[in-house]
């Protein structure tokens, strides 16, 4: 604000707009799909590391899924700005939580389903205020007093439902109907580690926003959350259509 003078010499306060949008009116640097599935022994998630600056395949190590706590794992997909926001905010809640308990010594209330039901306030809340953050997001582990694994879905408007199998982005086009074939409530670590695997190698193929690099995620009982670190995906480009020559052409007339 600034002081100025009007008619006659009395003083009145101009207030100064702000000359750029302080709000996300659009996403522009995104990640695509984020899956999850349930299984024996636990719930994991798979995601892969691109970030997409508009159509330009801009950072290729950006981290999507991150722990909350011990018995939490989120996944993001969306604006890549707005879900490092949101870990902000989970970040702010867990201090607040410590700093007001009773005793330093009280074990941290950690529940993946609070975690959900408070980021399913948070992404309503700011969409009343028009001021969306900009992510789906995928909420994984375990709730205090049960040993059954959780898994949920909140979107950028606070819509929420919880399944065993989940997916955002173009997962949940063409991720869903393959992991809804092949999910059973007693698939092993490594059929629900194979299966998310062939997932994001498919969409891989099939999602121009999608990278090979992915990571793995999974949080158990024994174990809390446990995160892999990046690795690439084996793909096979081995099509009729892209090795041999298209039109009758010898050379490169075609793939």
């Amino acid at each position: 604000m600034s002081l100025s003078l009007g008619s006659g010499g009395s003083p009145f306060v101009a207030s100064r707009m702000p000359s750029v949008s302080e709000r996300t009116t659009r996403p522009v640097v995104t990640g695509t799909s984020v899956l999850g599935v349930k299984y024996a022994g636990g719930v994991m998630l798979a995601a892969d590391t691109l970030a997409s600056y508009g159509t330009m395949a801009k950072y290729k190590d950006a981290r999507r899924l991150s722990a909350v706590n011990s018995k939490t794992l989120i996944g993001a997909g969306g604006e890549y700005s707005d879900f490092q926001e949101i870990l902000h905010v989970l970040h702010e809640e867990t201090l607040e939580n410590k700093c007001t308990a009773d005793s330093l010594y009280d074990e941290p209330h950690e529940d993946a389903r609070e975690t959900w039901n408070l980021l399913r306030a948070v992404m309503y809340g700011r969409r009343n205020k028009m001021d969306p953050l900009w992510n789906d997001l995928i909420v994984a582990g375990y709730s205090r007093g049960s040993d059954k694994p959780f898994l949920g879905f909140v979107d950028k408007i606070g819509t929420t439902y919880e399944d065993n199998i989940i997916a955002t982005g173009f997962g949940s086009y063409l991720a869903i109907p393959l992991m809804r074939e092949k999910y059973r409530p007693d698939l092993q670590e490594g059929e629900a580690r194979a299966l998310l695997e062939d997932c994001m190698r498919i969409l891989f193929y099939r999602d121009c926003r999608a990278l090979n690099r992915i990571q793995i995620a999974k949080v158990t009982p024994e174990d809390g959350v446990l995160i892999s670190e990046p690795y690439e995906l084996d793909t096979d480009w081995t099509s009729a259509n892209v090795v041999s020559a298209q039109a009758d052409l010898d050379g490169d007339g075609g793939w």
